[in-house]
């Protein structure tokens, strides 16, 4: 009982993204830019598909969904950062500590989850053309959607009720700028052994999506190169390369920073964490906007409305 009361009544403290003061400074700065842009820029996306009634279907579908789980996945750690930036307080309390990571390890799985849908809907699409609309009907989708947000919740759920079971009875100072499971692990007391079993078995989860995006690209690129067509080829590429792009940003990060060893976690990580929680959020829209000629039609109708409205 004297463990769990512990437990219940400890605040970590964040020490940042480096620790240092002066960088601190700057990195405040930069999330003070990152943040209004990642929430207009996915905010556009999203107005401007939902007022387009040519870009409702699935790829678009997935898209405006991806830019909400965006909008969510900056909000959990972006504001808490700024606001004890502002006051000069690094706390966050044992239950606000737990549900940033339940809200992080939940929604970077469904990020995941939908990237690996809409790499299935770009592969039907050009690998099976003709049964596209039968396969990647809206029924289909809603459930590719609602199994993403699922898989999700039952991936994060056990991680945050393991680590609200552990004690911490030394240090609370939390290597990252938001509450991260590794390096919580790192400064509980208790046997963690189930909980980095679980948490690699999360990881493993977290991978599925990824093969299921390197299956998708293998079907279309044995497709494409079985085209004597250079300008459909070209198509092709140019149709993914959004998708790739976003793919690479987002994987690379979070593969570099958690298959890998729990003993091998330290501070200098949290600059990593910046990358997939904060920049690529911010940057998603910019590459399906400047890659995709269709939304940049969508967001010159939707500028068009709003400033024949405004006068």
């Amino acid at each position: 009982m004297r463990e769990e009361n512990q437990s219940a009544t400890t605040d970590f403290i964040l020490l940042g993204v480096t620790g240092q003061q002066e960088q601190e400074d700057i990195f405040f700065i930069l999330f003070l830019l990152i943040y209004p842009i990642t929430l207009v820029g996915n905010m556009l996306i999203i107005l401007a598909i939902l007022s387009d009634v040519r870009l409702h279907n699935p790829m678009y579908f997935f898209l405006v969904n991806l830019s909400f789980v965006d909008i969510f996945f900056s909000s959990v750690t972006i504001p808490k950062t700024l606001a004890n930036h502002l006051v000069g307080s690094r706390v966050i309390s044992f239950a606000g500590c737990l549900t940033q990571m339940d809200f992080m390890i939940g929604l970077a799985n469904t990020d995941s989850y939908i990237l690996a849908a809409m790499a299935i809907d770009r592969a039907v699409a050009i690998s099976r053309p003709l049964h596209y609309t039968m396969i990647m009907r809206p029924r289909s989708c809603v459930l590719m959607l609602v199994a993403s947000w699922a898989v999700a919740i039952i991936n994060s759920f056990p991680h945050t009720v393991f680590t609200a079971s552990l004690s911490f009875c030394g240090n609370k100072e939390v290597a990252n700028f938001y509450c991260d499971i590794a390096p919580l692990l790192k400064l509980s007391c208790s046997d963690i052994h189930l909980n980095v079993k679980m948490m690699y078995l999360g990881v493993g989860l977290f991978s599925l999506p990824f093969l299921c995006i390197i299956i998708s690209y293998v079907w279309v690129f044995a497709t494409v190169l079985r085209v004597p067509s250079t300008k459909g080829i070209l198509k092709a590429f140019s149709t993914c390369g959004s998708h790739l792009t976003v793919v690479s940003l987002y994987y690379g990060t979070v593969m570099g920073m958690y298959f890998r060893p729990l003993t091998r976690y330290s501070l200098k990580d949290a600059v990593v964490t910046v990358m997939y929680t904060a920049v690529t959020p911010m940057l998603n829209p910019f590459i399906y906007s400047l890659r995709n000629r269709d939304i940049k039609a969508a967001l010159g109708k939707l500028f068009g409305r709003t400033s024949s409205s405004l006068l």
